[in-house]
């Protein structure tokens, strides 16, 4: 394994691992979801870079696409959680008061 394969890999277990076990509020979980597109779409550049391929060059931008809609669905919600909640804890959430 080349140490940028093991760079991005690293990036993306530690955006997996804070999303797990690191869930006390809603902006963290977030950011942990952002890091973790950010190394896919590092890691998917550099790959279709060594492959020399333009069949494929799109898909990164694609996935950042996906990345950037997924990022302002979950700001909308953390907004709406925050007004109808008064904070961002996901302790406060129960989906059986909704």
């Amino acid at each position: 394994m080349t140490p940028t394969h093991f760079t991005f890999s690293a990036a993306f277990l530690l955006g997996l691992a804070g999303l797990a076990f690191h869930r006390t509020h809603l902006l963290s979980a977030l950011l942990c979801l952002e890091g973790m597109m950010l190394s896919l779409f590092l890691a998917l550049s550099l790959w279709l870079l060594e492959l020399n391929t333009t069949g494929f060059s799109a898909s990164p931008l694609l996935l950042l696409a996906f990345s950037a809609c997924e990022a302002s669905a979950g700001l909308a919600l953390l907004v709406a959680t925050a007004r109808t909640h008064g904070s961002d804890r996901l302790q406060t959430l129960n989906l059986l008061q909704c």
